[in-house]
């Protein structure tokens, strides 16, 4: 089983180098968030690719992404490989309102960045036709030394990236989504990846529609699938969000999570400032715990991210915990962000030696 005790791991997204990507044309869809002439762009994001494996093996994660540097957005990424979308007729999205915000940038100044959502409309029947991860996992699998994950958006948030002309109902949007996803997640099953991940927002952010239909998407979307499947559930990236308090209906999010066919729930948990009790509404199921806080600009110490374990431990034991950093690593500056995950990696250490003993600690955490 890939997710041993302490797996410690990334939520996905790992710093996109400035020589890659344009922050200013985030949510772009002509090309222009990527920095790279077009002949050699292949080459770029085959070499960031490598920079995120090697960051996080180097920092000691036991269960490693390819930093997500390949996807213009999370998202969108996995669109493309479905019929029934008209991408000619690019639009804001009918329910999103012009966000604006600022992203710090390597100079140390912040740049002001336009993260309104746009995306294509439906046009007619959404039918999966291609995978669109398994040959970026099979390039992860080459060059890394460690199990790998894989993340893909999830049925409730993709239905919220589209402009619906074709179904008339979310519902109807959601199944037809996790049907679709269902066939990518088998593609990467058989391509090799070690656990799959299903990036899932709106189960907070449209609680409503998670509870009336969340955990049926979620047996269709992972039907036949064998490995472990991780869904990921948060408040939103701290580069928007940068003010986080507990949410009365998280507790909600992660039973009804509690409740669906998947192995583990990843949560968010140190910017919002989630206490133990929290955890007790994921059930038996295995918990990959945000420890890492990106709103703040230093690095946590591995004696904090220790201590969160600790108590964290009092109500799930070790084989089902999983220390891990909140989501949205991507607009960090590598610095930064490395160190964080080398507090995540030592306050694990710290927590699996005290627990088991130097050998244990060690066996945990190498494989």
């Amino acid at each position: 089983m890939p997710l041993h005790p302490f797996t410690t791991q990334i939520v996905g997204s790992y710093v996109k180098p400035r020589w890659l990507t344009n922050p200013q044309r985030t949510g772009a869809f002509d090309g222009s968030w990527w920095r790279p002439e077009a002949d050699v762009l292949d080459e770029a994001r085959d070499d960031a690719a490598r920079l995120a494996i090697y960051d996080q093996e180097r920092a000691g994660l036991a269960l490693v992404t390819d930093g997500e540097v390949r996807r213009g957005a999370y998202d969108r990424h996995y669109l493309s490989g479905l019929d029934g979308l008209d991408w000619d007729r690019i639009e804001r999205l009918d329910h999103r309102a012009e966000y604006v915000s600022r992203m710090r940038v390597d100079d140390g100044n912040e740049e002001y960045v336009d993260l309104s959502r746009y995306g294509p409309r439906v046009v007619g029947p959404l039918v999966w036709r291609r995978t669109v991860g398994a040959d970026e996992l099979r390039f992860a699998r080459a060059h890394a030394t460690r199990p790998v994950k894989i993340t893909v958006g999830g049925p409730l948030t993709l239905a919220r990236r589209v402009n619906d002309s074709h179904y008339g109902d979310e519902d109807a949007l959601v199944m037809t989504f996790a049907q679709a996803l269902n066939g990518e997640l088998r593609a990467l099953e058989a391509a090799g990846a070690d656990v799959l991940q299903l990036d899932e927002p709106r189960f907070h952010s449209g609680y409503s529609v998670a509870e009336r239909i969340g955990r049926e998407a979620l047996t269709v979307a992972v039907d036949g699938i064998t490995i472990p499947v991780i869904v990921h559930v948060c408040y939103g990236y701290a580069i928007v969000f940068k003010d986080k308090s507990p949410s009365e209906i998280y507790p909600g999010t992660l039973e009804v999570l509690a409740d669906s066919p998947i192995s583990a729930i990843s949560l968010e948990y140190e910017q919002p400032g989630h206490e133990p009790d929290l955890l007790r509404h994921c059930g038996d199921k295995h918990v990959v715990l945000g420890l890492l806080d990106l709103s703040k600009p230093d690095a946590e110490t591995a004696e904090h991210v220790a201590r969160r374990i600790d108590a964290a431990l009092k109500v799930v034991p070790a084989e089902r915990l999983h220390p891990a950093s909140d989501c949205g690593m991507w607009y960090l500056q590598r610095p930064l962000a490395f160190a964080k995950l080398e507090a995540l990696a030592g306050g694990t250490r710290l927590v699996a030696g005290a627990a088991n003993g130097p050998e244990a600690e060690g066996e945990a955490l190498a494989q």
